[in-house]
């Protein structure tokens, strides 16, 4: 869902007189075009408050996060009281959709006055190229001449594809509008007609969204962040038409959908609708009276035994274990490991094997003595793949084929693969992102039992001879867009295993909860419901001056429990909306972050709180939070606590370093390489971090207060997961490989 993944910024602008020429007029290409609008180049930081005093409410950024620190841009707009909106247009190749994306954001009253930018306003050009003649009826050629004092110049490409995009879309709205003008009657409030049959005429609720379909005729659609729908609507048997005028570009003409209604909830489903954002909340969504309380399903729990884990079985010897997500504790660290700076895996330097492994998989290795586990999703079509890179749709991919769920246990010295398992053959119980696979989660092992977790597929626990000991279905786990719960993304959330429990979290649409689980027979020890929802952190059990804590990260609320019983210690509000870090702990503090605008908050938190420690309206410490900041969390990389520095690795390749005790920023560095990203979390070993980014190159860079590059290496495979560090060798989940990196002796 592109409105909740990516990260958006607009900015409207009332016109009033500049003050000083080094004020906003210092703007490169600055123009006030009207008392809605103003355009501009890239401003600087301390432009941002001169704009607001001016009357600007918003900014609409149109340059990729890649090329500057929009991140900081994006923290001082929110700082401000400003909105923010990124839509990252290519120069060389910008989009349909991410016009209409501007379109939309323009239309909306609550974005303005705004301050559109770019680097030199020539891709602004473009764009408002298009709105003038959209939206305000202007001729091609007055928008261009108008668009070429904005900053469109020297760019006929830009030129191309507005005029394009306006002639694809003026035919459309014809079409439709023809459409509309034959099939729309006008509907006689004071009559009751057989238009207002079938429609509820109480307000309906689906996720964060509340519609309204009046008797008269007419009908209402908003949720929190999404623009607000208006239009008629008209029943025809089973399917209903809707019709808006104005609105988000694209949604001027008709849609059509079916209706079902069972009792007192309606649900629709897809026959026509060229409206992308009113098919992305109404297409196949279920509608329950506003003032109906959810109903939560019963999840049902099923074990299956299988082999007996011998009560004299002891583990194996765990030097050099990294036994889960991000090795102990999930730290990321493990030292003395001499690993070369420079390796290349074309030529074979410093690459002491190599396994391939078949399949989709984001899973990292974990190890154990002398084995290596990995797991997989192999699917029946060839064809299946995952699509990396920065980027913000929320679709799943349409790979429900027949899968297998695999295990592999490799030897740790030769990479050959010892043993392998098929968990689970068939069909898909849940959809998965474009981005992501269906086997994310990374195993865990103590050294006496492997554990694998596949989601709606179940959790598989095995000896270290591959033998099942037991298994546990957990029943479907629906993870996906917080405010459209038809957006599926599927699960990531890695186990753990401390004390003789495996420990899950599964945060979810319908009913969240963290259980743990038996070692030895998989039965439950405890469970603890969540109001949460849908994350994909992985938990993490630390142990602190005040003593054992297991941490989780989610959205409503961060939290801390005893881990012996699963009761709630502690509870921190003011997260993202969407979770995936896991938290981690080092020098007795925490630390929980998280990246999804607007919050994108890091939380340095004492152990040993109780309650809710939910930070007042503008405060960044307390009692129990040492220090906080906003606008600063990561997305999808976990941060890295080494040597009394708190470093955090953006999607985009900024690399921040914090003194953790203090929260002063001692760097804030773009990477010499992102490609498409960064999703794998940083290592660290023997005063050296690697940083490895999804085009398959890993950084290396020393640790410390100032920022020093020592190499770049490519695998020349894509990479997700995250390395695993073992006895001088960091072990490589590539997406076709593992890949064992070393000093060859």
């Amino acid at each position: 869902m592109k409105t909740a993944l990516c990260m958006v910024s607009a900015l409207l602008f009332c016109v009033l007189p500049v003050r000083a020429q080094d004020d906003v007029g210092s703007i490169r290409n600055f123009l006030r075009v009207n008392d809605q609008f103003c355009t501009g180049g890239q401003p600087r930081i301390e432009h941002l408050a001169k704009l607001k005093s001016e009357g600007v409410k918003a900014i609409i950024n149109l340059r990729r996060p890649t090329e500057h620190r929009a991140d900081e841009e994006e923290a001082k707009a929110k700082e401000l009281g400003l909105r923010y909106f990124n839509i990252p247009v290519a120069f060389g190749d910008p989009k349909e959709e991410q016009a209409t994306e501007f379109l939309k954001l323009t239309d909306d009253p609550a974005n303005r006055p705004a301050f559109v930018h770019c680097t030199a306003a020539i891709r602004v050009g473009a764009f408002w190229l298009i709105r003038r003649v959209m939206r305000d009826g202007w001729k091609f050629e007055d928008a261009l001449a108008e668009a070429e004092k904005v900053g469109l110049r020297e760019a006929p490409h830009l030129v191309d594809f507005a005029r394009n995009y306006i002639q694809k879309y003026q035919k459309a709205a014809a079409a439709q509008t023809a459409s509309a003008a034959q099939n729309i009657p006008v509907v006689q409030k004071s009559s009751s007609t057989s238009t207002t049959a079938g429609m509820p005429s109480d307000p309906m609720s689906f996720g964060a969204f509340t519609v309204r379909f009046d008797p008269g005729g007419t009908f209402t659609l908003e949720g929190a962040g999404w623009p607000k729908l208006n239009g008629n609507w008209k029943k025809m048997g089973s399917e209903v038409e809707l019709a808006m005028s104005g609105g988000p570009g694209g949604c001027n003409g008709p849609g059509t959908y079916g209706t079902t209604i069972n009792g007192t909830h309606l649900t629709f489903d897809l026959v026509k609708d060229d409206c992308t954002v009113r098919r992305m909340i109404l297409d196949r969504s279920t509608w329950r009276p506003a003032s109906e309380a959810l109903i939560k399903p019963v999840r049902a729990i099923k074990l299956t035994a299988g082999a007996r884990l011998s009560p004299k079985a002891k583990p194996l010897a765990a030097g050099g274990s990294w036994p889960s997500f991000r090795g102990p504790n999930a730290s990321g660290i493990a030292e003395g490991q001499n690993l070369p700076d420079k390796w290349d895996a074309k030529t074979g330097e410093n690459i002491l094997w190599r396994t391939p492994i078949p399949g989709l998989a984001h899973s990292s290795p974990v190890v154990w003595g002398n084995r290596i586990f990995v797991t997989s999703a192999i699917s029946s079509d060839a064809k299946a793949t995952f699509k990396p890179g920065l980027y913000g749709d929320g679709d799943a991919s349409k790979d429900r084929s027949e899968h297998r769920w695999m295990l592999y246990a490799l030897d740790k010295q030769t990479g050959k693969v010892v043993w392998e398992r098929v968990a689970f053959k068939g069909e898909p119980r849940e959809k998965r992102h474009i981005k992501a696979t269906y086997a994310n989660s990374t195993p865990a092992t103590d050294g006496r039992i492997v554990v694998a977790w596949f989601g709606s597929q179940g959790l598989y626990t095995y000896d270290m001879n591959g033998r099942l000991l037991w298994k546990v279905d957990l029943g479907r786990m629906d993870a996906g867009a917080y405010d459209l719960p038809t957006y599926e993304w599927g699960t990531a959330s890695s186990p753990i295993i401390w004390h003789d429990l495996v420990i899950l979290q599964c945060d979810t649409q319908s009913d969240s909860f963290i259980i743990a689980l038996d070692a030895k027979n998989g039965k439950t020890v405890w469970k603890t419901d969540r109001d949460e929802l849908p994350s994909w952190g992985s938990p993490t059990v630390v142990t602190t001056s005040k003593g054992e804590e297991l941490v989780t990260n989610a959205s409503n609320f961060i939290r801390g429990y005893d881990p012996r019983t699963g009761k709630e210690l502690w509870r921190l509000g003011r997260s993202s909306k969407i979770t995936a870090p896991t938290p981690i702990f080092a020098d007795d503090v925490l630390v929980v972050a998280s990246g999804r605008g607007p919050e994108r908050p890091i939380f340095v938190l004492k152990p040993g709180a109780r309650g809710d420690i939910t930070l007042p309206e503008g405060k960044t410490s307390s009692d129990a939070v040492i220090w906080s900041r906003t606008g600063r969390g990561s997305y999808m990389p976990t941060p890295l606590i080494y040597n009394g520095i708190l470093y955090v690795l953006a999607n985009n390749g900024t690399f921040d370093a914090y003194n953790l005790k203090t929260g002063d920023e001692l760097y804030r560095q773009r990477l010499p390489v992102i490609g498409s990203g960064f999703s794998a979390s940083p290592v660290a070993a023997d005063g050296k971090i690697y940083l490895s980014n999804e085009d398959g190159e890993i950084v290396v860079v020393s640790a410390g207060e100032k920022f020093s590059h020592i190499a770049t290496n490519t695998m020349g495979e894509l990479l997700m997961a995250t390395p695993a560090l073992s006895d001088g060798v960091m072990y490589v989940r590539s997406a076709e490989s593992v890949i064992a990196v070393g000093k060859k002796k």
